[in-house]
């Protein structure tokens, strides 16, 4: 068997021929007092990657245009809707009240594993990530629906901001899509 790597081209055409999956559409990406542009960066390349419907970004959070953002991104920042909001709990109450279930990525003694998570029924959905050393602000903590927390063996207490997206992202999408055989290879 002679194995040959797709083109760049190949690539986008498969990618788009595919039908985003309907969870992650209604799925928006929060990032609130995230330091590093570089994170970020990442956010909006595998927000992209797994066709989420909207990033928004809070507090101190560094917006595109920016050259570090840039880096990581790969053009993602582009192509993935988003807004900054200064005042990152006003925006998300206002948002609960309009009907968006809000998650927080959080160790919390009220969390529960990732591996027991499951998006609620047709309701838009919003992922908040704190910052990547000291986590969500009690502000915007408390604002939350449900808490979860990627479940960990090692010695140390938590993953990269950037890796937790990617794992969540990746939880949500096994568990609500199936995908034809074309979408698994």
């Amino acid at each position: 068997m002679t194995v040959v790597k797709r083109t760049t081209k190949e690539i986008l055409n498969r990618n788009l021929a595919r039908a985003k999956p309907p969870l992650l559409d209604r799925t928006t990406l929060w990032l609130h007092d995230i330091r590093s542009m570089y994170n970020v960066g990442s956010a909006f390349r595998t927000g992209d990657a797994f066709g989420i419907n909207q990033i928004c970004l809070s507090g101190y959070t560094p917006q595109p245009p920016r050259p570090e953002i840039s880096k990581t991104a790969l053009g993602a920042e582009k192509c993935v809707t988003w807004n900054h909001y200064s005042n990152g709990a006003e925006a998300l109450s206002n948002m609960k009240a309009q009907d968006s279930y809000l998650v927080s990525i959080e160790q919390t003694n009220h969390s529960k594993p990732l591996t027991d998570f499951h998006l609620p029924e047709q309701r838009p959905v919003i992922l908040i990530f704190g910052n990547e050393v000291t986590g969500l602000d009690e502000d915007i903590l408390h604002l939350a629906n449900e808490y979860i927390e990627i479940p960990q063996f090692g010695q140390k207490h938590s993953f990269n901001v950037s890796v937790s997206i990617g794992i969540v992202l990746y939880h949500i999408f096994l568990s609500g899509h199936k995908g034809t055989e074309d979408e698994r290879s």
